[in-house]
């Protein structure tokens, strides 16, 4: 093989993997859209002010397209000729915020057009979000790009609120993502609301989980007697404040899901001690999630020449 043929094989081989270990990082837009952070956070401040729940929908967006082919916006795809979207699908039926994400991505493309991907502007505005809400910040990483496919079949993987905690820690185990992790995100329900059909087993008047509060019990039985649709904060406390009030009220067995509750109430779970951890320290909360945060962002990301920036974040270009 002569020298020049080896180089060349070298060099291609080299750039292949350098593409394939390509890393996120917060600093890759400053050149290229130095300023978006503050115009995201313009959109973002007055969204979240007409509806308090936005960052609890759009974190939940994010978690839910990075367990389904990694953080590369596919949950935001339509229905298309070749797209079959996952917002059809169960885990899916009640997620929102997409119009929110929409007026981000115009607002960035009026002034940075064909550069920032639609799967980084659900990364920063998750923690924008999470700001907004009381929370602490993280440094997002950045430089993501788009798929331009989306997988319904995909969905089975996002953990379901009424599944128990050994079959959600192997789907974070799928991920990459360890029992802290699990724990520390699992914490974004310190914000937000569920519909009394997410958690009906749990309070049947003939068979109730034991693990609920007495109390408690009675009030979400009151609350979801006209409709198993009805609304109910996730933290009891302080439901619109991102704090670490979630994990004090599962050691009063006051977790409104099962995936919740059976955080602290698991005999013998290593959870356990991590509940106790947050609830006890706010700032070992905050400073776990916005690890986890980066951490689960890192799931399988599109980086280099794989997939695509879209102009519009609902289809692919």
């Amino acid at each position: 093989m002569s020298s020049f043929l080896f180089s060349t094989i070298f060099l291609i081989l080299a750039i292949t993997l350098g593409a394939s270990r390509a890393q996120l990082s917060s600093t890759f837009y400053d050149t290229t859209c130095p300023n978006l952070t503050s115009i995201v956070r313009g959109v973002l401040v007055p969204a979240r002010d007409s509806d308090v729940r936005l960052g609890a929908k759009i974190i939940r967006v994010h978690f839910h397209d990075c367990f389904v082919n990694g953080c590369d916006a596919s949950l935001l795809l339509d229905d298309a000729a070749d797209i079959d979207s996952e917002k059809n699908a169960a885990p899916n039926n009640s997620t929102d915020g997409y119009a929110v994400i929409d007026d981000v991505k115009t607002a960035v493309e009026n002034v940075c057009p064909g550069v920032v991907s639609c799967a980084d502007i659900l990364a920063l505005a998750s923690e924008i979000l999470v700001v907004l809400d009381g929370g602490q910040s993280w440094e997002v990483q950045l430089g993501r790009r788009d798929g331009t496919t989306a997988n319904r079949a995909g969905t089975t993987a996002i953990p379901s609120p009424i599944e128990d905690l050994p079959t959600i820690t192997q789907k974070f185990t799928d991920q990459g993502l360890d029992t802290t992790d699990l724990v520390a995100l699992s914490g974004a329900h310190t914000i937000g609301r569920a519909r009394c059909v997410s958690f009906n087993q749990r309070i049947n008047a003939s068979n109730p989980d034991p693990t609920l509060d007495p109390t408690y019990l009675q009030t979400l039985q009151e609350n979801c007697q006209s409709s198993d649709q009805n609304l109910n904060n996730l933290d009891v406390t302080t439901p619109d404040a991102f704090d670490n009030n979630y994990f004090v009220n599962l050691q009063n067995n006051r977790g409104l899901l099962q995936t919740d509750q059976e955080l602290f109430s698991t005999s013998g779970a290593d959870t356990v001690a991590i509940v106790n951890q947050f609830a006890t320290s706010q700032s070992a909360f905050f400073d776990a999630f916005g690890a986890s945060m980066i951490k689960m962002g890192n799931i399988s990301p599109l980086t280099g020449s794989n997939g695509e920036i879209r102009t519009n974040c609902r289809r692919v270009n």
